[in-house]
C-alpha cells in the first residue's frame, strides 16, 4: 500500500477482489463443494474486514473533516453493513449444513452490494481522497494494517 494510493483506488480493487472470490463460490457451489466454502470463507472474512476498515478508520475521517455525522453518507453506510451482515449469516448457516439452496439468499447480497459499492465508489470514497491529504490516507492505510483479526475473522472456524 502505498502512500500514493488514494482511497478510491485502493477499495475499488477489494471490491473487485471480493466479487471475484463470490463468482468463485458461485460457481463452484454446485460441482466442488470444499473449494466454494473456502471461496466463501476467504468472502466473508474479507469483506467483514473491509466494513471494519470503513466503519473504524473511513467514516470517522469523513465525520470528523466535513461534520457530516448523522446527516451525511455514513449513516446510511453503516445500515447497509447491517444489511450485507444479515445476508452473510444467511448464506453461511446454508453453506455450513451444505444446503445449496442459496441462489436467493445471493442475489439479494449481490444486489445490495452492487449498489452500496456504487455509492462509495463514485460518491464517497472520491469524496474522502479530496478532503484528505496524502499523508493522512497513508496513516488509514497503516493503521488497516494494525486492526485486531478478532474484529473480522468471525466466520467459519473449524469448517
Amino acid at each position: 500500500m502505498s502512500e500514493q494510493k488514494t482511497i478510491t483506488t485502493f477499495y475499488e480493487e477489494d471490491h473487485d477482489r471480493l466479487d471475484e472470490l463470490f463468482k468463485t463460490f458461485q460457481a463452484a457451489k454446485r460441482s466442488d463443494f470444499s473449494k466454494a466454502k473456502e471461496a466463501f470463507k476467504e468472502f466473508t472474512v474479507g469483506l467483514q474486514r473491509h466494513i471494519v476498515w470503513e466503519e473504524e478508520l473511513l467514516f470517522p475521517i469523513w465525520e470528523e473533516k466535513t461534520g457530516m455525522v448523522e446527516d451525511g453518507p455514513t449513516p446510511m453506510m453503516r445500515h447497509e453493513h447491517g444489511q450485507i451482515k444479515q445476508l452473510l449469516d444467511a448464506i453461511h448457516r446454508k453453506v455450513e449444513s451444505q444446503d445449496l439452496n442459496s441462489d436467493q439468499e445471493e442475489q439479494s447480497l449481490l444486489n445490495l452490494l452492487g449498489s452500496h459499492n456504487r455509492k462509495e465508489e463514485k460518491a464517497l470514497y472520491p469524496a474522502i481522497d479530496n478532503v484528505t491529504s496524502a499523508e493522512e490516507r497513508a496513516t488509514v492505510f497503516s493503521n488497516m494494517k494494525s486492526i485486531p483479526e478478532d474484529q473480522y475473522n468471525a466466520c467459519c472456524s473449524g469448517h
